[in-house]
């Protein structure tokens, strides 16, 4: 059984304005890692973030950010975008 994922609203906005590929792309990375035992291993521990750490997806230039749940099994993306961008809000 794998993890379930929740993108929230500003993930849907942010695919909506990428190009349709990167976009997708993004989103089948995002599923295959919810499919793992365990998706830390795929991921980057970002610095900070207490008890519920942040990860990093790396998808080319782009980076998806991950909130992982092993309690609930859920994998929460709560923010996508250029690699030169996308960490500066965490």
């Amino acid at each position: 059984m794998g993890y379930r994922v929740k993108l929230t609203a500003a993930v849907v906005r942010n695919l909506a304005k990428m190009p349709a590929s990167v976009g997708t792309r993004i989103l089948d990375e995002v599923e295959a890692l919810a499919q793992e035992p365990d998706p830390t291993r795929h991921v980057k521990k970002l610095k900070g973030g207490g008890q519920n750490p942040f990860y990093s997806l790396r998808v080319g230039k782009y980076r998806a950010i991950l909130n992982i749940c092993d309690e609930v099994l859920l994998i929460v993306v709560v923010e996508v975008g250029h690699r030169s961008r996308v960490y500066r809000k965490h």
